[in-house]
């Protein structure tokens, strides 16, 4: 497993903070506003894989790009950005020594803050 920092979705996610689109929520409130298994089934099918990608800070070459093993470090409901899932990201980030990601997250993080 070779996960990567997508930086398409650092890019999406950077432009709904300044877009406002975000929930300046508080550090352990992910469990409850992370999206369910059929929420995340309903916008693959509604929106597509690609959408999808944009949504998740970790993607995996390995994997096939049509299921959902090949993205990971997710960050918003797919309508903002939640704070407290980037928070979580980051964090599982450098458990795992993906220091690209999480260092995108920690910069993310500032930029929520900061606004």
């Amino acid at each position: 497993m070779a996960i990567r920092l997508n930086e398409t979705a650092l890019r999406n996610a950077r432009s709904l903070v300044r877009d406002g689109k975000v929930e300046r929520d508080e550090r352990d409130d992910w469990s409850e506003h992370a999206p369910s298994a059929d929420e995340e089934n309903a916008f693959i099918e509604e929106h597509g894989w690609t959408e999808y990608r944009h949504w998740h800070l970790g993607i995996d070459d390995d994997a096939n790009e049509e299921t959902k093993e090949a993205y990971s470090f997710p960050y918003g409901d797919f309508r903002k950005v939640h704070r407290c899932g980037v928070i979580s990201l980051e964090s599982r980030a450098g458990q795992y020594d993906h220091d690209d990601v999480r260092d995108a997250a920690k910069k993310l993080l500032e930029l929520i803050d900061g606004d």
